[in-house]
C-alpha cells in the first residue's frame, strides 16, 4: 500500500544531487508548476534508460569490462552490470526473476553471473526474506557502496535519486512489484511514442512534500495552503488528505513534450474507501489477477471510472 504522506522516516537511506546545468526539454507540462527534467537523452539509450525495450543487451561475449573507481577502489564492471546497478538502485528493491526478464531479455543464466561478480565486489545484496507466513522472497538491492559507485560512473541523470538497503522488510513485496508495474506502464507509454525519463518513488515524493507542510504546524491546518503545496507537487487533496502514489514517471511525449503519469499498486488489503481516493485522486490504478474481481467490484460499487490495469 502507499505509505502514509505524513509520516517520514529522516534516516530514508537515499541519495539525490542538485541539477547542473542543463538544457531542458521545450516546456510544457501536465500540471501548473510542474517542470520537470528531461536532459540526458543521449545517455538514456545506456543503462539510464529505464525501459529494457530501448536498451540493447551487448552479447555477453562482447561486453568487455571497463575500469571504475569509488573511495580508492577499483572496479571492472560490464555494461550489464551496470544496467542491474541503475535498475536495482532506481527502484531500490527488485527480484532477480524481474530482472532477468526485463534488464536480460530473459536470460537468467546471465543475470545470475553478473548478480555473483557484483556480490563479491560488495556492491549489491541478494537475500530471501519471509513476506508471510507461507511465502518467501527473494530480492536484490544496493550496498552504499554500490549506489555510491553507481552515482560515479553518471549513468544516471543528476536528478534520478538513488536508493540502496532495505528500509521495511515487511514491504519489500510490494516495493519490488512496482518495478513490474514501471515496465507495463512504460511500454504504454513507448507503444504512444514517448520515451521514459525519470522514475520518482513515493519516498521522494513524500519528502519533498513533507518539508512544505512542516512549515503549517502551528497555522490550524491551513487549507488553502496545504491545497497550494499539494498542488505545487502536482498532487491532490482527496478527503482532507494529500494522495501519494507509489510511483511517477515522467516522460516525454512523441512530440517531446514533458508529462508524468502517476501509478498507484492496490490491493486486496485496501479498503473500499482507500480504492476510491486513490482513483479520485486520478491514479492508475495497477492490481494483481488474484487481487482484481474484488477490486473491480470496489470501482464498480462507486460508479468509479478509473481502470484497473493487470500487473
Amino acid at each position: 500500500m502507499s505509505r502514509d504522506a505524513y509520516s517520514y522516516d529522516p534516516q530514508d537511506p537515499r541519495e539525490t544531487r542538485p541539477l547542473r546545468g542543463q538544457q531542458r526539454s521545450r516546456p510544457g507540462t501536465r500540471t501548473p508548476g510542474e517542470n520537470p527534467e528531461t536532459s540526458h537523452r543521449d545517455a538514456r539509450s545506456d543503462v539510464s534508460s529505464r525501459s529494457s525495450r530501448t536498451f540493447l543487451l551487448k552479447p555477453e561475449r562482447l561486453d568487455t569490462p571497463r575500469a571504475f573507481s569509488s573511495r580508492g577502489r577499483p572496479y571492472l564492471l560490464r555494461d550489464s552490470e551496470l544496467r542491474s546497478l541503475g535498475e536495482i538502485g532506481t527502484f531500490r528493491v527488485v527480484t532477480p526473476g524481474d530482472l532477468a526478464k526485463y534488464a536480460y531479455d530473459g536470460d537468467g543464466s546471465r543475470m545470475e553471473r553478473d548478480l555473483r561478480r557484483l556480490k563479491q565486489a560488495s556492491l549489491v545484496t541478494d537475500k530471501t526474506i519471509e513476506v508471510s507466513r507461507k511465502k518467501a522472497l527473494r530480492i536484490v538491492t544496493l550496498t552504499k557502496e554500490g549506489r555510491d559507485l553507481l552515482r560515479k560512473t553518471n549513468r544516471l541523470p543528476d536528478e534520478q535519486a538513488i536508493y540502496h538497503g532495505l528500509v521495511k522488510p515487511k514491504e519489500a513485496g510490494h516495493d519490488a512489484a512496482l518495478y513490474r508495474m514501471y515496465q507495463k506502464e512504460a511500454a504504454r507509454i513507448e507503444r504512444a511514442g514517448g520515451k521514459p525519463v525519470r522514475v520518482i518513488l513515493d519516498y521522494e515524493l513524500k519528502r519533498k512534500l513533507n518539508r512544505g507542510l512542516a512549515l503549517l504546524q502551528g497555522q490550524n491546518g491551513n487549507t488553502s495552503e496545504r491545497e497550494r503545496i499539494a498542488e505545487r507537487h502536482s498532487l491532490r487533496i482527496v478527503e482532507g488528505k494529500v494522495q501519494l502514489p507509489d510511483l511517477r514517471i515522467e516522460y516525454e511525449t512523441e512530440e517531446l513534450e514533458p508529462r508524468h503519469i502517476d501509478l498507484d499498486l492496490v490491493t486486496r488489503d485496501y479498503r473500499p474507501r482507500q480504492v476510491s481516493e486513490k482513483a479520485r485522486a486520478g491514479f492508475a490504478l495497477y492490481g494483481s489477477a488474484d487481487d482484481a474481481p474484488r477490486l473491480r467490484r470496489i470501482l464498480n460499487d462507486r460508479d468509479l471510472t478509473a481502470e484497473l490495469l493487470s500487473l
